[in-house]
């Protein structure tokens, strides 16, 4: 299986003087999330965490909402070859297993969504669900929604902290300092939950989907914090699994605040040291006055 991390040669210029030296990056290689054999996304992400992944992008596109819908998730061996060819192990013949595919089984009974060429299969590490055929197609129907959720309040001076603690949980980020993070805090501000990569979206699958396994659906006394900012399948990721509160410490784009609107989600972003904006659901939030009465600085 890939590693997390690797190392490379740099050359490293510091105030005039020239080294060499090694550096750590943070690993980065495509998975393709297939289902029931058939290639449904490939994604670029940071390998680990994988099946919590596939299972995460299942959640958010709609097809599964309980642990008992998904029978299995293996990674398939001969990436390179024709047919799947699935094991859990690393398999002899038919080609070497780069851990970089995986096929879900769904449970018997479960629909199995049609796959279409309408759907981009291919989505980068910015990107997300940019491949959907139109807006209406990712507006999918939640699982659990929101507005008929138990209410959730949060303290604003306790979102405000929650940055540093996430940041502060970042183990690889101090190493490589290129990855995203998103961060699951129960309404009192306990970590639950950290996931990092390099695409913000798959940090939040990886979320979701270790949620689904472990049967912790919906997450309806969750806030999802992410580290950059707040764009529509993020949005919409929070919403199908059921998460009341979405922050970011970056801006929101026009679309994740229409959604959020449209289903009750809490959206904040631009949440830095004591500052914030809230674009909908401030129902959920105890404001006060005070270092924030003035406005978030961007």
């Amino acid at each position: 299986m890939g590693r997390v991390t690797e190392r490379r040669r740099v050359l490293r210029i510091r105030d005039g003087a020239l080294s060499t030296r090694p550096d750590t990056l943070v690993a980065e290689e495509p998975l393709e999330i297939r289902l029931g054999g058939k290639p449904l996304a490939i994604t670029m992400r940071t390998p680990g965490d994988d099946f919590a992944l596939a299972a995460g992008f299942l959640v958010s596109e709609g097809v599964v909402g309980r642990a008992s819908d998904v029978a299995n998730i293996v990674y398939c061996a001969g990436a390179t070859r024709g047919g799947p060819s699935r094991s859990s192990e690393v398999e002899s013949g038919g080609g070497s297993n780069t851990y970089n595919i995986v096929d879900v089984q769904l449970a018997p009974g479960v629909p199995v969504p049609d796959i279409t060429l309408e759907r981009n299969v291919y989505t980068t590490s910015s990107c997300g669900l940019c491949g959907k055929a139109s807006l209406d197609a990712v507006r999918t129907t939640a699982w659990w929604p929101i507005a008929d959720a138990p209410p959730v309040r949060v303290a604003s001076e306790l979102l405000a902290v929650l940055p540093d603690r996430l940041r502060a949980a970042q183990r690889v980020f101090d190493r490589t300092g290129g990855l995203h993070a998103a961060g699951l805090f129960s309404p009192e501000g306990e970590l639950l939950d950290l996931r990092e990569d390099v695409g913000r979206h798959n940090a939040v699958d990886k979320l979701i989907g270790r949620a689904l396994q472990s049967g912790e659906l919906p997450l309806s006394r969750s806030i999802l914090l992410v580290s950059g900012r707040a764009s529509f399948e993020l949005a919409q990721k929070a919403v199908m699994a059921g998460i009341p509160l979405l922050a970011a410490v970056s801006a929101p784009s026009s679309l994740a605040v229409d959604l959020a609107a449209e289903t009750g989600l809490t959206l904040v972003g631009f949440l830095r040291g004591g500052s914030m904006n809230v674009y909908a659901g401030e129902h959920r939030l105890d404001l006060h006055a005070g270092p924030m009465a003035g406005g978030p600085e961007r």
